[in-house]
């Protein structure tokens, strides 16, 4: 009895990482019907940390351009003093976003590290949208251009990003189910499994 439970949780184990079982009843396609993103499956690792990899490289050539903006002189021409914390968030969430894709593209499969990358990105792009129109209005016009065109190219990549995150998670959530029916398929063997003859102990 003992061997056997070892036995199946090493098989619900085995499953669980690999994610290999194929699912006994699998949705059949529509005909002509293009495979979806989630049916062609998650991006290989190499691909996956040469995406990351340019995220982060995206986030580093972001920073000259943060530091080219001055907040602290636009109050002499009757700006809130709003940007300046806004140019400081800026400056934070770059930084914590480099150093989320740069441990991401270590570890690709780690979903809760490609999450924080996400929304890092997603506030580093929240941010600097706040700040163009006080760079246009204060500083200079050509720079606030610029700006945009820094979060129109990290909106594509957040997406595609995201897009990764959604495989990614959806092939966890399959390959924990795998696991979960491999658990309760040995669970209801064992409960099948007669119990064990205990031995009459004879007196004199």
């Amino acid at each position: 009895m003992k061997f056997a439970l070892v036995s199946c949780l090493s098989l619900a184990s085995v499953a669980l990482a690999l994610g290999q079982t194929a699912d006994p009843n699998p949705p059949a396609e529509a005909p002509n019907s293009q495979p979806s993103a989630t049916q062609q499956g998650v991006a290989s690792e190499w691909d996956a940390r040469k995406m990351i990899e340019a995220l982060g490289a995206q986030a580093q050539h972001v920073k000259p351009i943060i530091d080219q903006v001055q907040p602290a002189e636009w109050q002499s021409k009757g700006a809130s003093g709003t940007y300046v914390a806004q140019w400081n968030t800026a400056q934070a969430q770059l930084k914590y976003l480099i150093a989320s894709a740069d441990a991401f593209s270590r570890q690709p499969e780690r979903l809760p590290l490609g999450l924080d990358a996400y929304f890092r990105m997603q506030a580093m792009e929240s941010v600097l949208g706040s700040l163009v129109e006080g760079v246009r209005k204060y500083q200079n016009p050509a720079l606030a251009s610029l700006m945009q065109s820094v979060i129109a190219e990290n909106s594509t990549n957040r997406d595609r990003l995201r897009q990764y995150l959604q495989d990614l998670a959806t092939q966890k959530e399959q390959e924990f189910e795998v696991a979960d029916r491999e658990a309760q398929r040995c669970r209801a063997a064992m409960l099948q499994q007669p119990a064990p003859k205990t031995k009459k102990v004879s007196h004199p």
